[in-house]
């Protein structure tokens, strides 16, 4: 709470009170944030509406935010554990068949901020497109050839099965910004007609259009996150 909330309401005090010539605040945020099911998530979600407000009273500053998930291979997401797990001989653990993720790598995640930055109006947030894949399959590619069992574990309490971006309210409000979506301001100070309305018959999860297998092969060899690529310093995780 101290850092997803405090920390921006310090930031817009700071910019209000001292009339800092600010342009732009980005606030980054997270999938967890649409729809939360954890305290987290909860933060996350009054973070963002904390900077889009501060557009009312801060008209000198432009707040916009970008909304991802985890980054593909970054420290504390499953690319790490499940070379870990297979490094010692398994078993790989995935907690439900049904798990699915966007997989987000660091140079997308890093082109959203900035693509916010150049397109985003006022109290918009950025949502990047990415391709999105089941977790058993990622642990299935990531095993290949070896022979390594995978362990069900169960969903553990406050983790969503899938990963959402913009939930079904949110997509009424968002518009298509060619790689990238933008929700627009809940706010009808702030709210802009720009830009087509976004061709989401539902709300954007992980569980849309899911690669296959051989799909997630490929991004895998592709991104160099196959175990014995990361060993030898060539991955996306150690560059």
């Amino acid at each position: 709470m101290q850092t997803n909330i405090a920390g921006p309401e310090n930031i817009i005090r700071a910019i209000r009170e001292n009339h800092l010539p600010i342009d732009t605040v980005v606030g980054i945020s997270t999938d967890k944030a649409a729809k939360p099911v954890n305290v987290m998530g909860m933060t996350k979600a009054i973070q963002e509406r904390v900077f889009i407000t501060a557009n009312l009273t801060c008209p000198q500053t432009r707040f916009i935010c970008v909304r991802y998930g985890n980054v593909l291979a970054s420290r504390g997401s499953v690319v790490p554990l499940f070379h870990d797990q297979i490094r010692n001989g398994g078993p790989v653990t995935v907690t439900t068949e049904d798990m699915t993720r966007f997989l987000l790598s660091l140079d997308k995640a890093v082109d959203t901020v900035f693509a916010a930055v150049r397109g985003a109006k006022r109290g918009e947030t950025y949502i990047p497109r990415v391709p999105a894949a089941r977790m058993i399959d990622l642990a299935r590619a990531l095993i290949d050839d070896r022979d390594i069992e995978i362990k069900i574990t169960g969903i553990r309490p406050g983790e969503k099965v899938d990963e959402i971006m913009i939930s079904e309210e949110e997509r009424y409000r968002t518009v298509d910004r060619g790689d990238y979506y933008a929700i627009q301001s809940i706010l009808p100070e702030l709210r802009s007609t720009e830009g087509p309305p976004a061709d989401l018959p539902g709300e954007y999860s992980s569980a849309t259009d899911l690669m296959s297998y051989e799909e997630l092969y490929t991004l895998l060899k592709e991104k160099r996150l196959r175990l014995g690529d990361v060993e030898n310093g060539e991955g996306e995780l150690l560059r």
